[in-house]
């Protein structure tokens, strides 16, 4: 095993790195009363200060519990397209299509507009993950 270190980029791995555990950085029982009660929150903090891997590390505490199916997904691709919604849509759901590991997002639901409107694609394909059975 390889000795731990700082990690000054990306997420951190607290079996390879030195750091405060994730899960202690905010108030948890507040986050999962949030969640419980289907509210949103903002996770708002600097730069390199441990959001990513908070978020990573929640996302496995829910996923582990079986009530929830989650997923994180960076939607910094959709900012390449600037004034173009469909390419940013695209761009955020081929990203939505490659983390949901074991799903498959129907084309469908992941390549075209809806009878509602392109800004439902993305509700509509997070509709479809959480339908998905597989893991």
């Amino acid at each position: 095993m390889t000795e731990r270190f700082f990690n000054t980029s990306g997420p951190v791995v607290p079996a390879k790195h030195y750091c405060v555990p994730p899960l202690e950085r905010f108030d948890l029982d507040e986050i999962l009363r949030l969640i419980g009660a289907e509210r949103y929150f903002v996770l708002d903090a600097p730069r390199q200060t441990g959001k990513t891997s908070a978020l990573l590390a929640l996302r496995d505490l829910l996923n582990g519990s079986g009530e929830f199916r989650c997923l994180y997904v960076n939607v910094e691709a959709g900012q390449s397209a600037r004034g173009d919604v469909e390419a940013a849509m695209r761009a955020i759901l081929d990203r939505l299509a490659s983390v949901s590991t074991g799903c498959t997002l129907a084309p469908s639901v992941s390549h075209t507009a809806s009878s509602r409107g392109r800004n439902s694609l993305i509700a509509n394909s997070q509709s479809e993950f959480s339908r998905c059975r597989a893991r």
